[in-house]
């Protein structure tokens, strides 16, 4: 089991940020899209929230928030295993989906996708009382950290 990952407290000033939230297993992303807001307010961020149907449905969500202004975005979702191979393709299509629309925008996707066995993983996982990490809160942190690497990138270089 990973550990808990950095969370970044940030001055985002200035920065769009949209969280992109499946519709499924509500408790879970509730949680995670919990733990993504109280990373963006602490930065003051502006953010706003949309909802599809699920995971699959997140990378062309993404892309459209990033064409459309957003500095980054932050992608949650839950994916639960079942007794089909459903569960690798959508795995495989959101995570390929979300990477590829990172490299084509040239923006950061904070990836908040949980892949689970159980629901007990995702609890475990979606910074709810008694949870032991906060995937939500780290995907929003990695979103905003590499925003603002990118933007001194373009500041220095470009």
């Amino acid at each position: 089991m990973a550990g808990t990952g950095p969370t970044i407290t940030v001055d985002a000033r200035g920065l769009r940020v949209v969280i992109v939230a499946g519709q499924w297993h509500d408790v879970i992303t509730d949680g995670l899209i919990a733990g993504a807001t109280r990373v963006l307010e602490a930065s003051q961020a502006e953010f706003s929230l949309v909802r599809v149907p699920g995971s699959f449905e997140l990378p062309v969500a993404c892309k459209v928030a990033l064409e459309s202004g957003a500095d980054a975005v932050v992608a949650l979702g839950v994916i639960i295993r079942g007794g089909t191979p459903h569960f690798e393709f959508v795995s495989n299509a959101a995570t390929d989906g979300l990477t590829r629309v990172a490299l084509d925008t040239g923006k950061p996707v904070g990836f908040g996708v949980l892949t689970l066995d159980d629901e007990q993983q995702g609890l475990d996982r979606a910074g709810l009382p008694g949870s032991r990490e906060d995937k939500g809160e780290e995907a929003a942190s990695a979103a905003l950290a590499t925003a603002l690497v990118l933007r001194e990138l373009r500041d220095h270089i470009g």
